[in-house]
């Protein structure tokens, strides 16, 4: 008990991976039997394209916080995994609709479902889960609780807004970039672990202090992920790397490179990013360059502080094994590699 692991090595990580895992496995199997039970489809076709997107394989990190989360405080009922169904329904639903938007063709190793089933399909069965993840938080009885998930939807939905207006733009800032990823990623993890705390009925420090967590959480998970895109395998991943460049999203690693750049390395940034064609070793060219001008080293650091922001913000709860593993999943957040 309280071995807040900060590992160095691919073994470590592996090894911190394996205790998260053992950790939360009675938690997962019960939220999986969860989301098969309150998804409640009318129609074969609505059943298929929301199985095609839950049960593909992700991680559920969101249902997971807030079981945790309410645990830390306490909670004592029978129902949080019931509840906890609602963050992977909007979680899915964000990413029916992102994949759309975005043209992509891949979502963890597979076709994404508007390839598969047809861009009409795809966009309602998403709006289907926003509404399952509302009738979820409705059988808490807390109105804080729908009040939080209805907020989550709006953040979320003009994050993804914001993000296409900014798209292709090379002189978004740090700050623009922040307010984005804080909108259409980071809020979800917030609220999954509000509502831990709420539906534990616990004070208002520790609501706080658990929604501090999610947030800085939210955070360096996205900025890592935004890592992944230039860093990772495709097998690993699950998905294309280069997709945000492809999609004309500028994420933090090239936003500080692309300050940091001068004369002939800055040149052949703009015309590589510019070029939605780019080869292979145009790519290539890219991460070396990205990795010369400081971009990755940065943006690894930035996701490093909101760690610590997350895991100092929980110090003030006392040891348990809820602490311990919320404590590991910040650390993993950090070195995962898919």
């Amino acid at each position: 008990m309280n071995r807040y692991i900060n590992p160095q090595t691919d073994d470590e990580v592996a090894r911190l991976k394996d205790q998260i895992v053992t950790g939360v496995k009675d938690d997962l199997t019960a939220i999986e039997i969860e989301l098969v039970k309150n998804l409640q489809p009318k129609f074969d076709l609505v059943a298929k394209v929301a199985g095609h997107i839950l049960f593909s394989g992700g991680k559920r990190l969101r249902p997971l916080l807030m079981v945790l989360s309410g645990r830390l405080c306490g909670y004592q009922g029978n129902n949080d995994k019931t509840y906890a169904a609602a963050f992977e329904y909007l979680h899915a639903a964000t990413l029916l609709h992102d994949d759309l938007i975005d043209g992509g063709t891949l979502r963890r190793g597979r076709p994404t479902a508007h390839n598969a089933y047809g861009n009409e399909t795809a966009v309602l069965t998403g709006d289907f889960l926003l509404a399952r993840a509302l009738a979820v938080s409705a059988m808490t009885g807390n109105l804080e609780v729908v009040r939080t998930i209805v907020d989550i939807t709006e953040k979320m939905s003009q994050g993804e807004i914001d993000q296409l207006d900014k798209k292709g733009r090379l002189e978004i800032t740090e700050e623009e970039y922040l307010d984005i990823i804080r909108s259409k990623t980071a809020v979800l993890f917030q609220g999954a672990c509000r509502v831990g705390a709420l539906i534990a009925a616990a004070s208002r420090s520790a609501t706080d202090a658990l929604s501090e967590y999610g947030l800085n959480l939210g955070m360096a998970f996205q900025m890592t992920d935004d890592l992944l895109d230039y860093t990772a395998d495709v097998g690993a991943l699950g998905k294309r790397i280069g997709t945000d460049l492809k999609e004309g999203k500028l994420t933090l690693p090239l936003i500080q490179a692309l300050q940091n750049a001068k004369g002939q390395d800055r040149i052949d940034m703009v015309t590589i990013i510019s070029d939605n064609n780019f080869s292979a070793d145009d790519f290539q060219k890219l991460v070396s360059l990205l990795q010369h001008c400081g971009g990755i080293d940065y943006t690894h650091q930035q996701a490093e502080k909101h760690i610590n922001r997350a895991r100092a913000a929980i110090d003030m709860f006392p040891s348990s094994e809820a602490k311990e593993i919320l404590m590991n999943i910040a650390a993993y957040a950090l070195l995962r590699n898919q």
